[in-house]
C-alpha cells in the first residue's frame, strides 16, 4: 500500500499542481517562509498578493527586521490572526542577527525561532533545502485518515502520532518525499476536500481504505468547534485592529468607543491586543498605536 499510494500522489501532483509562486524553482527560503505564515487558516486566494506585495518590499529577513514590528502588522492588513505578523517579524529579526540573514535549513534550528512551530519548520526544511522529513497539515492529515485508516475524518490532532502516521508512507529520495509532502497537501486541499471530496477524480480511489469500507460517518472524537466569528471577541479584536492600521495617528479610548456597542468586549478586546503586543500605548498616553 505504502509505495502505491506515495507514488499515485505523486504521480497526479506532477500533472495537477497549481502554479504558485512560492513553489517556484527560484523562490528563496524566505518566500517559502513568508508563505507558509501566511498561509495559516487563510486561503490561497487572499495569501497571493499579501505574499507578493509582502516580498517585494521585504525580499529579505534582513529587510523586515530593519523596520518596526507595527509596520509588519500594517502591511499584514485582512489577513487574519495578527500575531502571526509579530512573529513573523520576530523570526527575521531572529534569522538577521543569529543565522547572518539566511533561513536556517535544520528542523531543530527552525524550531528555535519565533513563531515557529513542528509543521512550519518541516515545511521550510522540506520545501526550502530538500530534507527528508515528514509534514502535516489539516490536509495531509485528512488524506491519511481516509486512504489509510478508513477514517472519514483525521480526529483530534497529535504531533507525534500525525508525524508518525506521515512518516510511515514517506518516500525514501529526498525529491520523492518533497513531492510527496506537497502532493498530500494539495490532495487535500482540492481533491479530498472536507465537505465535498471529489473522489472521482481522486489518484487513491482504488486503494483508499475509506472508500472501500462504502464511507462509513466519522465515530471517534473531535476537536472543540471555535465559536462562530460575528460578535466574537475575534471580530471585536479586528474591528479594533482595522483602525489602528488605518490610523497614522494615536487612536483614541473615545474614537474607539464607536466601533463596538458593548464596552466590556470592547474593553476585554483592546486588553487582550495589548497583552498580545498587537497595540500599544502612545508615549504621550492619548491614545493606541502599532508597535
Amino acid at each position: 500500500m505504502t509505495p502505491m499510494l506515495s507514488e499515485a500522489v505523486n504521480d497526479w501532483f506532477r500533472s495537477n499542481a497549481r502554479e504558485l509562486p512560492w513553489r517556484e524553482p527560484g523562490c528563496s527560503a524566505w518566500g517559502i517562509l513568508v508563505s507558509e505564515f501566511m498561509l495559516q487558516q487563510t486561503p490561497v486566494a487572499r495569501v497571493l498578493p499579501q505574499w507578493q506585495a509582502w516580498l517585494e518590499r521585504w525580499p529579505a529577513p534582513a529587510a523586515l527586521a530593519a523596520v518596526p514590528a507595527g509596520e509588519a502588522v500594517r502591511a499584514w492588513n485582512r489577513l487574519g490572526y495578527p500575531r502571526r505578523a509579530l512573529w513573523l517579524h520576530a523570526c527575521a529579526v531572529a534569522i538577521t542577527e543569529q543565522h547572518g540573514g539566511e533561513v536556517p535549513a535544520e528542523v531543530d534550528e527552525l524550531l528555535a525561532l519565533p513563531g515557529i512551530g513542528p509543521y512550519t519548520a518541516r515545511a521550510v526544511a522540506a520545501f526550502a533545502y530538500g530534507v527528508r522529513v515528514p509534514v502535516v497539515d489539516t490536509n495531509v492529515r485528512r488524506v491519511l485518515a481516509r486512504a489509510v485508516d478508513g477514517q472519514a475524518e483525521p480526529g483530534p490532532p497529535s504531533a507525534t502520532r500525525d508525524l508518525a502516521a506521515m512518516a510511515a508512507v514517506l518516500p525514501p529520495g529526498d525529491t520523492e518525499a518533497r513531492t510527496f509532502n506537497a502532493g498530500a497537501m494539495e490532495l487535500g486541499a482540492i481533491v479530498c476536500t472536507a465537505r465535498a471530496p471529489r473522489c472521482a477524480d481522486c489518484p487513491l480511489a482504488s486503494s483508499c481504505a475509506w472508500r472501500l469500507a462504502g464511507y462509513p460517518a466519522y465515530e471517534g472524537p473531535r476537536r472543540a468547534v471555535q465559536k462562530k466569528y460575528e460578535g466574537s471577541d475575534r471580530h471585536v479584536r479586528g474591528l479594533i485592529m482595522r483602525e489602528l492600521r488605518a490610523a497614522h495617528v494615536p487612536v483614541t479610548d473615545a474614537e474607539l468607543s464607536g466601533l463596538w456597542p458593548d464596552a466590556v468586549q470592547l474593553a476585554r478586546a483592546l486588553a487582550g491586543l495589548l497583552a498580545d503586543g498587537l497595540a500599544v500605548r502612545d508615549a504621550d498616553g492619548g491614545g493606541y498605536v502599532l508597535p
